[in-house]
């Protein structure tokens, strides 16, 4: 991906770091700034494994490593880039949530409530940090089928393929098309707002 942006005529450069971790976000960021500027749009992708689990299975140890990514790394990486977004008065932050925050499935309930977390976290830093010229919006995906749900049984994508209105699967060129719509100039006025991709699947059968 890095080599086609800049065979593009585009800066790309890629960096490593466990955005968990408070000293490596630090370092993160302090690295981006380096070589390419700072930063001006945040998008807040990080995840890991999702385990299924039953209610009466599902301790508080799992319940926390749910929202060390989708609530914990959103909060080390705002804190870093925030007071360089503040002082430009301009920025913007693009969380991407879930589905799941409204349609829970059974056995998820970790994620699904580390997903309804982020949600909250976003609309709240939206409102307090809008007079900054810094926007935070989310973009909730339905299932994009990708290289990590390549054990996911055929039949089960077939019947999350019935539910889906559009007729098709979504694929990561959607999610991103959202993103880049609220990363941009264009969508200053824009902030506290859910952008639900799925095909229509949340408007019911």
């Amino acid at each position: 991906m890095g080599a086609a942006i800049r065979e593009a005529g585009g800066a790309a450069e890629g960096f490593c770091a466990d955005v968990t971790d408070q000293d490596q976000v630090a370092g993160l960021a302090a690295a981006i700034a380096d070589r390419l500027g700072p930063v001006e749009v945040l998008v807040l992708n990080a995840t890991g494994p999702q385990p299924d689990g039953a209610v009466a299975e599902t301790g508080w140890a799992a319940h926390l490593a749910q929202l060390d990514f989708f609530v914990k790394s959103p909060v080390l990486l705002g804190r870093v880039v925030l007071p360089g977004m503040a002082a430009r008065r301009y920025g913007r932050i693009v969380h991407i949530d879930s589905e799941v925050a409204d349609r829970p499935p059974p056995y998820r309930s970790a994620y699904a409530t580390a997903k309804s977390a982020q949600v909250g976290l976003a609309r709240s830093w939206a409102r307090e940090l809008a007079p900054s010229g810094i926007t935070v919006n989310t973009v909730a995906p339905g299932f994009i089928p990708v290289e990590r749900h390549a054990d996911v049984p055929d039949q089960v994508k077939q019947a999350y393929l019935a539910s889906v209105p559009a007729g098709r699967m979504g694929t990561p060129g959607d999610i991103a098309h959202a993103v880049s719509f609220l990363a941009s100039e264009g969508a200053g006025f824009i902030t506290g707002q859910r952008i639900v991709v799925d095909g229509g699947r949340s408007l019911g059968s």
